[in-house]
């Protein structure tokens, strides 16, 4: 996430009745840049995390427009604040063990405080620290060359055919498929062939629906 370069600015939003102190929220703006890959400051707009619009004062695992949340942080009665933040951002499996987040933690005690100080504004739905939403790529948008017509499976291998009369082989293991039933995803019937680094031998195709899947790839090998 890209934040606004007024940063002084920063001095003269308040939070709770007290404002935030510009360096504080500046340093806790730069440790949210490695949260922002799985959680974004958008109301109910979930990635691989929950949404944290909102977070303070909110009853650990019970925002309604997520539902990837572990059983043990779901029952673990947390509600979040400056305190229960500290904990789970210093250890979050010491805090509520068997919990889904892959995250090791923060041991530093000021880069926490300085991330919690900068959440706790920017959590405020129509905060102005939160900034741009990161955009999302529009599937729907997508070149010829990326739009999927076929996919035929001969033993261990996809062949896939684009939009723009392309067929791509490519080994079954390097191919992988997933859903996006977004705004952003692909339209009903129309997959997506998204890449996936390596040497261009391994790519991802996007559905809009998991029933898609299935009826859209026909065995058959050709001599």
């Amino acid at each position: 996430m890209r934040l606004r370069r007024a940063l002084p600015l920063f001095a003269l939003l308040a939070t709770s009745g007290a404002a935030i102190a510009a360096g504080e929220a500046e340093r806790g703006a730069r440790a949210f840049q490695a949260c922002a890959a799985c959680h974004s400051l958008e109301p109910d707009r979930n990635l691989t995390g929950p949404s944290l619009s909102g977070l303070w004062g909110r009853k650990a695992g019970s925002l309604a427009s997520f539902s990837r949340y572990s059983d043990a942080l779901g029952k673990s009665g947390i509600v979040w604040d400056e305190k229960t933040l500290d904990a789970w951002v210093r250890n979050p499996e010491a805090l509520v063990p068997r919990n889904l987040m892959l995250f090791e933690g923060i041991r530093d005690d000021r880069a926490r405080a300085d991330l919690i100080a900068f959440l706790k504004a920017a959590s405020r739905p129509g905060s102005p620290l939160a900034g741009k939403p990161r955009p999302l790529p529009n599937l729907r948008d997508a070149p010829p060359g990326a739009r999927v017509s076929a996919i035929r499976h001969c033993k261990d291998t996809y062949y896939v055919s684009s939009a723009a009369g392309d067929t791509v082989p490519y080994w079954e293991f390097n191919l992988r498929f997933k859903t996006d039933s977004s705004a952003s995803g692909p339209a009903p019937k129309a997959p997506v062939l998204v890449g996936q680094g390596m040497q261009g031998d391994r790519a991802q195709l996007v559905f809009a629906s998991p029933g898609e899947i299935s009826s859209f790839i026909r065995e058959e090998c050709r001599k």
